[in-house]
């Protein structure tokens, strides 16, 4: 009966230090990939330094800027819907720059009236100076 318990006790001490050695090592491991230690082979998954970082939120989506208008915006069609990607860019514009001094509080000045409207100058138009009756012959007489 001894040999048996001997048997038995010895399975179980290599049983015990076996575990021992793997609970201590799998110990080792986290404090190391906590403190960053680097260890030869493969790196680890999950870097230590994103263990504390929240991932990272998406943006809100954007709108079209055309007011009263809420589908969203595609950088195909310049920020705007599909809806209004014909609109000026300059209308697009004015309406981006309502909509932020809204927000703000300000009030929006009017083109039109801010800038004096300027008469366009016209050129004088160059003219040709005229053809003299000798240059005809010669043309007519060649043909």
């Amino acid at each position: 009966m001894s040999d048996i318990q001997s048997l038995v006790e010895n399975f179980t001490n290599q049983v015990a230090v076996l575990v021992e050695r793997q609970a201590l090592d799998q110990a080792r491991a986290a404090v190391e990939s906590a403190l960053g230690v680097r260890r030869p082979g493969r790196p680890a998954k999950i870097s230590p330094l994103a263990i504390g970082k929240k991932p990272r939120k998406k943006p809100p989506t954007q709108f079209c800027p055309v007011p009263g208008c809420k589908n969203p915006a595609a950088p195909v069609f310049g920020m705007v819907c599909a809806k209004h990607k014909d609109v000026a860019k300059t209308k697009i514009k004015k309406f981006r720059e309502a909509r932020k001094a809204k927000k703000l509080g300000i009030k929006v000045k009017s083109t039109k009236t801010a800038k004096a409207v300027k008469p366009a100058k016209r050129r004088a138009k160059k003219v040709a100076p005229p053809k003299s009756a000798a240059a005809k012959p010669a043309v007519a007489a060649a043909a």
